[in-house]
């Protein structure tokens, strides 16, 4: 296992995450049904399979198509979507 490529990745969703509107939905559905085990568990279920889907289609498109295109194209739709904000069209 490469133990240095797990640090980052568990330090880059760490930092991403925190205070995002899925650590806010997660704060709202505990104190509105009391059950935090519940919902550490169902969300913990949700960031896997999510995770697990980005991992899956990132190996499938990274077998026809260069990473480093694939990094452009994320930039260029990050871009896009900063500006769409920005001007207050999404």
């Amino acid at each position: 296992m490469d133990w240095k490529l797990l640090a980052t990745t568990f330090g880059t969703l760490f930092v991403a995450e925190l205070g995002d509107k899925t650590q806010l939905a997660c704060i709202l559905l505990t104190a509105k049904t009391e059950k935090p085990w519940t919902v550490l568990l169902g969300s913990s279920l949700a960031l896997v399979l999510v995770s697990a889907l980005g991992v899956a289609f990132a190996s499938f498109i990274c077998q026809y198509i260069p990473a480093d295109v694939v990094k452009k194209v994320a930039a260029v739709g990050f871009v896009i979507i900063g500006v769409l904000i920005y001007f207050d069209k999404l």
